[in-house]
């Protein structure tokens, strides 16, 4: 069990940015997330569309402003678990909440913020019937760093950057084949990763497939081959031994919903005060809550970790005083920081 002052789900830009907020008032946190790496919408939707509407940023990416504000919290260090949903979160008699993630880790804390936007992003997989039972075994969602699959029949399902770059960086383990599906012969990759795809299905190192996954054929309990409808719409068969997916994400509300939380749309209703939620301990900011004059913008959001912070700190710290300090002229902030009055604190 891992024991910790402020528990934060979601890691995109409010996600951290609470956790910066929290580390000023020297509150420690663990930040949760079910993608594989932090960011959030801004990198999974938007990495390299422009942002213009952050406070004295005239412009930035979605992944230089997750770059930056990840540089902003080092000096906190909160503790990241990736990849990651949470399943449960039980109120303790004692006031503190027990929450327990899909691999099986479990966080006893005192404060629970939830940062997750939209939801928590998912990967999308065919609807096929029985293909989720082969997840981890035949069926992989991310290209494993282990993959030898030199002796392998692989296909990759998808159309975006990771799926061709998967298959590129299959085929030159050279396995006994690489086949890339998609229901048609169009793709959203860069330029260069289409143009290297493009090389090695001309050289027959890869072999792409238009069509759409229908059914699986299985042999003692694997997979053996897939069925697939081809672009005039007739069945044909694929031997398989290993299953990529990489259809991209979608959020998802997901367990949320059930944790016995105020809603309104698929939101969370909290109070504007400090943006606690009906559950005691528990505080939602960003896109994930909801409450008169609401506006789903990431500046919003930041002001929302502010309150959100201090409310928590007096859960946190009830015999204690919270001051409103200055990260310009606090000595206390400074020191947290590693700063000084002249720029960072110098190592001798």
């Amino acid at each position: 069990m891992i024991e910790t002052d402020a528990l934060i789900i979601g890691a995109g830009p409010v996600g951290i940015f609470q956790a910066f907020q929290l580390g000023l008032l020297e509150i420690s946190s663990h930040i949760i997330d079910a993608l594989p790496y932090p960011g959030g919408q801004c990198v999974e939707l938007y990495a390299d569309k422009p942002i213009y509407d952050i406070p004295g940023v005239p412009v930035c990416t979605g992944r230089e402003l997750i770059a930056n504000l990840l540089k902003q919290v080092a000096p906190f260090k909160p503790v990241m678990h990736l990849g990651e949903l949470v399943n449960t979160v039980e109120p303790q008699p004692d006031g503190r909440l027990l929450v327990q993630t899909s691999s099986g880790k479990t966080f006893l804390t005192k404060i629970l913020f939830i940062a997750a936007g939209v939801g928590a992003f998912q990967a999308r997989m065919p609807n096929v019937e029985g293909l989720a039972a082969h997840l981890g075994k035949q069926l992989h969602l991310a290209l494993p760093e282990d993959a030898a699959w030199a002796d392998r029949d692989v296909l990759v399902l998808g159309d975006n950057d990771s799926a061709l770059g998967a298959a590129i960086a299959l085929a030159m383990q050279k396995p006994r084949s690489v086949t890339l599906m998609h229901r048609r012969n169009v793709f959203v990759a860069e330029p260069a990763t289409l143009a290297a795809f493009q090389k090695m299905v001309d050289s027959g190192e890869i072999r792409f497939v238009a069509g759409q996954l229908t059914g699986l054929q299985e042999a003692s309990g694997r997979v053996s081959a897939t069925q697939y409808l081809d672009g005039e719409g007739k069945e044909q068969t694929l031997p398989v031994d290993e299953l990529l997916v990489l259809l991209g994400l979608s959020p998802k509300l997901g367990p949320i919903a059930h944790w016995g939380m105020d809603m309104e749309r698929r939101q969370l209703k909290v109070s504007t005060e400090d943006f606690a939620t009906a559950l005691p301990g528990v505080f939602a900011v960003g896109d994930i809550n909801t409450y008169p004059g609401k506006k789903k913008l990431i500046l919003c959001g930041f002001h929302e970790t502010v309150l959100a912070a201090f409310g928590a700190a007096a859960l946190v710290f009830p015999n204690k005083k919270v001051l409103l300090q200055y990260t310009t002229t606090s000595t206390r902030l400074h020191t947290l920081l590693g700063v000084d009055s002249l720029g960072p604190v110098q190592n001798t």
